[in-house]
């Protein structure tokens, strides 16, 4: 019997029909950018967006180990008390709250809430879950607390994002959310459950900064009110904001010192502090401190100084003649310090000025605590920062911290000046309190971000110049030695170069060959024990560990 060959309808083959390629090939333009018909910096603005997206839930989601892992809690004794005022306030509202004596608290003599803590971290936690009620959203204060640290953490991001683009450019501002987001020093104060005032106030503390660098690169009005609101917030939340009032006005000494005075400058730094101060004095628990205490008395100073160098500017503009204005400078320098001087003396005297805090103390002399005052010395969190403790938070951040100060003083400006002062002081204090990494990592990772962005940019500066030279060579072989000349790179473009890749070298093989030996142990000690697992007698079997 013949078997007969079958052809196939209509002529077609079993190969794939030129429909069925058209078709993904439309597929696959239909998921191309291209297809959306938009302008370059329309796509670079969605690739932006869609990059802080995945940001933003990446610090999310990085933060929910425990919640996932086991259930929502609220971790440790002090985020539990903030929980449980929290809790009082949308129960009884905020007039009760402020003016609560919590009997429970400071046994057996009682506690006063509203002049004893900072009220911003329950406030703003009462805020969202009335918003969420509002909404319609069946939700419990207590999932608020625990969620509160991880969502603000997320906005940290967004704020790094557009105070890395401020200071220095875009990239740079999209690599200092990313760090931001996975950096072991502020995820170890930002996880859900840690409700505690540090959640909130570093994301306080950078918004602070940035309004204030944006108001002094704009001299805009505005911006210097923002600046202040967000003082106000930062002093609500966290009793770290005397790093604020005393990094603000040292940076506006460093640029009169330097000759970078301007109006800028003046609106700036005016309307934050006025504003701020007026604001911050609401606060019950910090109250006059602003006018009466020794750690507030720079900013007061600055301020001063300030309306002095308007003045005297003023006056050079009047007079015209240089001899009279430098006589009557030293004149009215000569009576200004005097009159300083005597009233900080006096105000000192009477008791009417605070002096520093032991803390305060502390941070300038690190030996101050352990001589005078045992007790601040005796908490783990005041002690002397490890330098496994940098290695631990930071990890390569440590190594591209240099290289971010290089590229930061090759251009200087009024913002680089503000992110180096701020990286520098931060991470002297980081290495006097263990505690203060957490304020120092901001600026890490800034700073960082900085090193990053400009040595990718300068690699690919130097591969476009490479590539278009020759280019230009091969099409223009025959020409006269003249046009050669012309076509031949700058000799010091190579050296750029692999200046650029050894540092990229320099950063991550260190940090590489570090987490290797760091993480090797732990990877034996797993397959020890699940190797173990397989024993009779195994006490991992048997429940005893």
């Amino acid at each position: 019997m013949a078997v007969t060959k079958t052809e196939p309808i209509n002529g077609s083959s079993n190969k794939p029909s030129s429909s069925s390629v058209s078709m993904k090939s439309d597929l696959m333009s239909a998921l191309s950018l291209k297809s959306l018909k938009l302008k370059t910096k329309q796509q670079e603005l969605l690739i932006r967006v869609s990059i802080l997206c995945l940001v933003y839930v990446l610090a999310f989601i990085t933060r929910l180990f425990s919640v996932l892992r086991y259930e929502s809690m609220i971790h440790e004794f002090d985020p539990y008390f903030n929980y449980r005022t929290t809790l009082f306030l949308t129960e009884k509202g905020f007039y009760e709250f402020w003016n609560w004596f919590d009997s429970e608290s400071w046994y057996p003599l009682g506690r006063i809430i509203g002049g004893t803590l900072y009220p911003g971290l329950m406030v703003t936690a009462a805020i969202m879950y009335w918003g969420l009620r509002f909404l319609r959203f069946a939700v419990h204060i207590r999932e608020v607390c625990v969620l509160t640290a991880p969502f603000f953490a997320s906005n940290t991001t967004l704020v790094a994002y557009f105070f890395g683009k401020e200071i220095w450019d875009t990239g740079a501002g999209l690599v200092a959310a990313v760090l931001i987001a996975i950096c072991p020093g502020y995820i170890s104060r930002s996880v859900a459950g840690s409700y505690d005032n540090e959640g909130v106030a570093i994301f306080a503390l950078l918004l602070t900064f940035y309004l204030f660098v944006k108001a002094v690169n704009t001299g805009s009005l505005a911006w210097g009110l923002g600046s202040a609101l967000g003082y106000f917030y930062m002093v609500s939340a966290w009793g770290g904001y005397v790093f604020i009032i005393n990094l603000i006005p040292l940076y506006v000494l460093v640029l009169l010192i330097t000759g970078r005075y301007s109006m800028r400058l003046y609106v700036a730094y005016n309307s934050m502090y006025v504003l701020g101060m007026l604001l911050a004095m609401q606060i019950r628990f910090v109250g006059f401190q602003h006018v009466q205490s020794g750690e507030h008395m720079a900013a007061m100073g600055v301020f001063f100084l300030m309306q002095g160098f308007y003045f005297l500017g003023w006056v050079k503009h009047l007079l015209g003649d240089k001899k009279k204005f430098e006589a009557l400078l030293r004149i009215i320098v000569t009576c200004a310090v005097g009159v300083g001087a005597i009233a900080l003396g006096v105000g000192t005297a009477s008791g009417y000025i605070s002096p520093w805090t032991g803390r305060f103390y502390s941070l300038l002399d690190p030996t101050y605590a352990k001589d005078h005052i045992p007790i601040i010395a005796s908490v783990s969190e005041h002690q002397p920062t490890a330098w496994s403790s940098f290695m631990f938070d930071f990890h390569i951040l440590l190594f591209l911290f240099p290289a971010g100060l290089y590229f930061c003083f090759k251009r200087l400006s009024d913002a680089t000046i503000f992110i180096v002062m701020y990286g520098l002081t931060s991470m002297y204090f980081a290495g006097v309190m263990v505690r203060l990494i957490l304020v120092a990592t901001p600026a890490v990772c800034l700073i960082s971000a900085i090193a990053v962005s400009a040595t990718i940019k300068n690699l690919t500066t130097l591969l476009r110049t490479k590539s278009k030279v020759s280019q230009t060579g091969s099409t223009k072989g025959t020409s006269g030695g003249k046009g050669s000349s012309k076509a031949l790179p700058d000799q010091s473009q190579p050296f750029q170069r692999n200046g650029a890749i050894a540092l990229l070298f320099r950063c991550f093989l260190p940090a590489q060959q570090v987490c290797y030996t760091l993480y090797l142990g732990d990877l034996r000690g797993l397959l020890v024990s699940l190797n173990c697992l397989g024993c009779k007698g195994c006490p991992w079997k048997q429940g005893h560990l």
